[in-house]
């Protein structure tokens, strides 16, 4: 498989939600939104973004309370932890407002990202913290969920007025499932195995990326009739494509003789 980066539909969500941050006209609102069920991109776009503007990316725990986002926010700016918790709160802002203040100098789009932010969407404590530490850095912050975190937030007024954009990730329509193909896999793949590919996976990156797996061992062992074309329904028939999510199940390429 191609190590190359797809610019999906959801990258492109993401992208533009991004530049609704960026555009805000409310310096307060400083929050980003960032929701969709696991295997759907999430991990691969935003490691990627996270590593190209140098930002912090956090992933909560189940018992996170604010002294403990506190300490694991020092430890991603690469900060020593103060003995004091007053201390430690000091040098977690003062290393925000430093790590923006470079990426304004090189033109970059620093942000804080709070990862499997499911855990502390339903606890306000928590969610204060945070607030008043990016308001105070100036510092715009990225809560990514998964699946639950828009619900939850909008029992605190005081953050979820505070948000400037929302991006739910969706399932990959056939164009995405098609592009990826196209890009990553290094057997071509004609149409018909590409709308199969979309209903086996129902459209899940994750799920995805195995069935490139599958059409790879198959494609290398035997080509496509038609390199043109690509590698068919009907040359892969009966050829294990990949396991249901749900039920674990082999999804047998269709076609084969009975």
């Amino acid at each position: 498989m191609r190590k190359t980066f797809v610019k999906t539909q959801n990258y492109h969500a993401f992208a533009a939600g991004l530049k609704r941050v960026e555009e805000r006209g409310a310096e307060e609102s400083l929050f980003m939104i960032v929701d969709g069920k696991p295997g759907l991109g999430k991990t691969t776009i935003l490691e990627r973004f996270a590593a190209q503007n140098h930002c912090v990316h956090l992933r909560t725990k189940k018992h996170w309370d604010g002294d403990w986002f506190i300490e694991d926010l020092l430890e991603g700016l690469g900060i020593a932890k103060p003995y004091r918790k007053t201390e430690r709160h000091r040098a977690a802002l003062k290393g925000l407002a430093e790590r923006k203040l470079l990426a304004d100098s090189t033109q970059q789009q620093f942000l804080l990202m709070v990862d499997e932010a499911d855990h502390i969407s339903a606890r306000g404590a928590v969610l204060e913290v945070i607030r008043e530490l990016i308001e105070l850095a100036e510092v715009p912050c990225i809560l990514i969920g998964m699946g639950r975190i828009r619900d939850n937030l909008t029992k605190f007024p005081q953050i979820i007025s505070r948000r400037s954009a929302y991006v739910q990730f969706q399932q990959a329509p056939l164009e995405d499932v098609e592009l990826m193909l196209k890009e990553l896999c290094e057997v071509p793949v004609a149409s018909d195995l590409a709308s199969f590919a979309l209903k086996a996976t129902k459209g899940y990156h994750r799920e995805l990326k195995d069935v490139i797996k599958s059409i790879e061992k198959f494609g290398r062992r035997t080509p496509p009739a038609d390199p043109e074309i690509g590698l068919t329904l009907r040359e892969m028939a009966g050829v294990e494509l990949i396991r249901d999510r749900q039920t674990d199940r082999p999804i047998l390429v269709p076609g084969a003789a009975k």
